[in-house]
């Protein structure tokens, strides 16, 4: 059964793991840059270059002898090619490189979405077809995948992602940085009906979260201080919830889809998670808590599945390749 090592670098986030047969996960190890960027209000592409550069021979030798291997034994070395901050990909890019050609092993090339998708696959026997709702902080889209290399888009966010919308909107609520968790955190504790923020009406299975994001605004100018947050943060959140779901539940119901998979950072998000399940007429399958946002247990699973072989001058790609 086949075994990779997986190196993850596409933003802020520097990780390696090493996964067997794409689903039984040996090692898995990351090194978080949220308290470096926390001071910018995000991610300065320039500073998680820098960090990944750092850190990231370090990260891949522990995850390499954490899963009691050694790189002789691996079948061979995966990385995230894009989308993503082509500085920081070109780091985990090159490190694989090296790898591949030292001990002289097959170099896969995975694409980040995809590996998004593949974390559901970790401990776990799912397989497609399904819908899968992919939401992160640079892309909301459904996805039918009929197998495990092609997905179909039937829609797609036409401005801000979901993620965006939650960064952007803990910012103008004073939150800190990353501003999902912020605000699922404060939501729990608060009404969902205290205020009606609308929905982006757009036509098809496509999202807009711009409108959604300039109505919090204007009800905050208009609030006095000090803010009720977590009413705000209730409300926002079951705005951007109500669309993903409902649209998601409709794509399941013109394609004929008994599955569907939730993918990507917001994946984590407990609103989210628990309003698609008692709403689906199918079965939801969601990633563990630990493979939603960026890690290399996904990217080493997706070459399994999904990866692309690749020679030493492959390169990276910053936005998603349709």
């Amino acid at each position: 059964m086949p075994t990779y090592l997986g190196i993850e670098t596409s933003c802020d986030e520097t990780a390696a793991a090493v996964v067997k047969d794409g689903r039984e996960v040996l090692s898995n190890c990351l090194l978080s840059q949220i308290d470096i960027h926390k001071q910018f209000g995000g991610v300065v592409p320039e500073v998680a270059a820098r960090a990944h550069l750092e850190t990231v021979n370090q990260v891949i030798l522990e995850a390499v002898t954490e899963s009691g291997l050694s790189f002789q034994e691996l079948d061979g070395i995966a990385f995230t090619q894009g989308p993503g901050l082509v500085g920081t990909l070109l780091t985990g890019m090159l490190a694989a490189k090296s790898l591949a050609w030292v001990y002289d092993l097959k170099l896969i090339a995975v694409d980040h979405l995809m590996a998004h998708v593949a974390a559901n696959y970790i401990d776990s026997e799912i397989e497609p077809p399904f819908i899968c709702l992919l939401v992160s902080g640079g892309h909301t889209q459904i996805v039918y995948f009929r197998d495990y290399q092609n997905g179909e888009i039937l829609g797609s966010t036409l401005d801000d992602a979901a993620g965006e919308a939650y960064d952007k909107v803990a910012r103008l609520l004073g939150l800190s940085y990353p501003g999902g968790a912020v605000i699922d955190r404060l939501a729990q504790e608060g009404n969902k009906a205290a205020f009606k923020f609308p929905e982006g009406v757009v036509s098809g299975l496509n999202f807009s979260f711009s409108g959604l994001k300039t109505a919090v605004l204007r009800t905050v100018e208009k609030l006095p201080k000090p803010l009720p947050m977590n009413d705000l943060a209730a409300s926002f959140q079951d705005a951007v919830c109500r669309v993903l779901v409902r649209k998601t539940i409709l794509a399941q119901q013109q394609t004929g889809a008994k599955l569907i998979v939730l993918a990507g950072g917001v994946a984590a998000n407990k609103t989210l998670r628990q309003t698609l399940q008692e709403q689906s007429p199918v079965p939801v399958h969601f990633p563990k808590m630990g493979f939603c946002t960026d890690n290399a247990a996904m990217v080493a699973a997706a070459a399994y599945f999904c990866g692309k072989p690749v020679d030493l001058d492959a390169s990276v790609y910053s936005r998603q390749v349709v």
